[in-house]
């Protein structure tokens, strides 16, 4: 059995990220899919890929909700509830994106993972 490189460098990858690193990772992960499916947007497999992102990006979304509604977590109330407050938003986007498609509603959620993903990364 053969193993392909690319899921071996991510293995590695992922073992070797710690915190907001991982955290980066994932939300510029998120944001490159997304921008793929904007970019293909006529594709044929159009419908399937949109669903496989969009609940790719609220799995992520939803770990940050359930990190920041711990009442262990460091951040200070007031980026805590920021974050909850984008996280919402990117859910009603979420839903509305799928009950309507549209290419350009993809570009905020898009812009969201690439900022906070920069901001995690300190770029």
């Amino acid at each position: 059995m053969s193993v392909n490189p690319l899921d071996a460098y991510q293995a590695v990858e992922k073992s070797t990220l710690a915190g907001r690193e991982l955290e980066a990772s994932v939300l510029t992960r998120s944001a490159n899919l997304l921008a793929d499916v904007r970019a293909n947007w006529n594709s044929p497999e159009l419908e399937q890929r949109l669903d496989d992102v969009l609940r790719f990006n609220q799995r992520v979304w939803t770990f940050f909700q359930t990190e920041i509604s711990d009442p262990e977590n460091p951040l200070p109330v007031e980026i805590k509830k920021n974050l909850l407050s984008l996280s919402l938003f990117i859910d009603r986007r979420t839903y509305d994106l799928m009950a309507f498609p549209s290419p350009e509603k993809l570009d905020v959620l898009i812009s969201i993972n690439r900022n906070v993903s920069s901001g995690l990364s300190g770029n």
